[in-house]
């Protein structure tokens, strides 16, 4: 069989079961594979086979991951790209994603992940149709952006889709409540563009009167209107050749909007008072937090300009839904107060990680910058805003009926070992916490690996995980 009629797979790992475990999956699907275990090892080999894909561990010595992924890009763009990491991040998922990579995972992965990754590509290649390669972004570094803290798979899961829309010029949508950060993952997608080095010009289009913001954006002529005594460009021009940040673009009126859709279309602008068309080369990110089809539908947003602004849409998840992030980015804001050695007490955590957050990562903040103005090394319950510390802890562990799960099994006429009623009482406990299996362990008082093996081993767990414990 010639090079041209087999599918190849390398794997690039330095644990030898994380290899093997990787290698023997792929082989089942029908893949050559070749392993190594180094960076440098992966960089020899780059033109010893017409690679189809490629699954690289991100630490792996002196030379990354990250840099194997360049070099890959460049000199075998054709081969779909997967990073591993121990230490999973979404900014990691970002910048993986915008310099190329197809996917990112953390470890541990389960290998449903793999197979689907696998199968995707291989039904690619029956169907004929070459997969699209690595991206033709911005070929930068690891970028670390202060406010996209967190590992949780719905923020990671939006920040693969913000790295690869980042080296686009397609117009964005990002919506999320207030809070979420929506001008950070806006900055993100802008310093990963072909445009980073030229300026982002955030507009928050909620707190500018309605008969002023035509002339804040497209700027006036002199004598436009009482008070113009001189031309004044807008900031559309200011971020000429960069990226224009709308937030809250759905609080503008219908007007306003119409000229909006025009610059987009004709890519050129009017000051207010002036008949001349100035060109102007911005890309627009909007941002919304409200529903944008229901305010087409309350017939207070144009349709037409939501199809211009909606061609990627990006929806960021509430800080409630990605509660396994909350003392991650509670830390995040102790370091960046020069605060590292505060700690967080216990039962502190678990009422952060309890609190429903509607004001997500803002009103977090605050909550912490409050609690350093009154706590010394270690912040307690009572240092953290009333409404916080009055609130009862929720979900509590004493809420699982333990006592039906006994008796359930007893009722069965099956006596089952201890190990397997552990397994059987963690299962319960982790179906009442939603699936998190971070916030499962801490408050069954355990690690995750050791939840994660409980339940396999009591035969609960549907999805098989890896066992193996990564170096990195």
């Amino acid at each position: 069989m010639n090079k041209e009629t087999e599918n190849y797979a390398l794997v690039v790992d330095d644990e030898p079961k994380v290899r093997a475990l990787i290698a023997q999956i792929l082989e089942r699907d029908g893949w050559r594979v070749t392993m190594c275990s180094s960076a440098e090892e992966a960089i020899e080999l780059i033109s010893v086979y017409p690679w189809q894909i490629v699954f690289c561990d991100v630490v792996l010595g002196k030379t990354d991951g990250y840099e194997v992924l360049r070099r890959f890009s460049s000199e075998c763009p054709k081969a779909q790209f997967i990073l591993m990491t121990g230490h999973g991040s979404a900014a990691g998922a970002l910048d993986a994603t915008a310099i190329g990579a197809h996917d990112y995972l953390s470890k541990p992965f389960n290998i449903q992940q793999i197979l689907e990754i696998s199968r995707e590509l291989l039904n690619r290649l029956a169907s004929g149709h070459d997969p699209d390669g690595a991206s033709d972004g911005p070929q930068t570094g690891y970028q670390s952006d202060l406010g996209l803290i967190g590992n949780s798979p719905e923020f990671v899961r939006c920040l693969k889709l913000v790295g690869r829309v980042a080296p686009t010029e397609l117009p964005v949508l990002i919506s999320g409540g207030s809070g979420t950060g929506k001008e950070v993952v806006a900055r993100a997608i802008h310093k990963r563009s072909p445009r980073a080095e030229k300026p982002f010009v955030p507009v928050n289009c909620g707190a500018i009167p309605i008969e002023l913001i035509e002339s804040e954006l497209f700027g006036h002529a002199k004598g436009s209107f009482t008070g113009a005594d001189r031309e004044r460009p807008g900031l559309w021009e200011e971020a000429d050749g960069g990226t224009i940040f709308l937030d809250e673009v759905t609080e503008t009126g219908p007007q306003f909007q119409v000229k909006l859709l025009r610059a987009l279309q004709e890519r050129e602008i009017r000051r207010v008072g002036s008949n001349k068309n100035i060109s102007v080369d911005v890309r627009v990110i909007a941002a919304t937090n409200r529903n944008i089809e229901e305010e087409v539908k309350a017939g207070r947003f144009r349709q037409d300009l939501m199809y211009r602004l909606n061609v990627v849409s990006i929806e960021l998840p509430s800080l409630r839904d990605r509660r396994e992030d909350i003392l991650l980015i509670a830390n995040h804001f102790l370091e960046r107060q020069g605060k590292a050695k505060t700690r967080i007490s216990p039962d502190a955590a678990k009422i952060l990680e309890a609190h429903r957050w509607d004001g997500n990562i803002r009103e977090l903040e605050n909550a912490i910058l409050g609690a350093l103005a009154v706590a010394d090394d270690i912040i307690y319950p009572e240092h953290l805003p009333t409404k916080l510390a009055a609130a009862p802890l929720s979900p509590r562990i004493d809420s699982v009926d333990a006592t039906a799960v006994v008796e359930s099994v007893i009722s069965s006429g099956n006596i089952l070992t201890m190990e397997k009623m552990e397994g059987l009482y963690a299962a319960a406990v982790l179906e009442h916490m939603g699936g998190n299996k971070q916030a499962t362990a801490r408050l069954l008082n355990i690690d995750r690996k050791t939840l994660v093996r409980m339940i396999t081993r009591a035969g609960e767990l549907k999805t098989e995980e890896m066992s193996t414990t990564p170096a990195d």
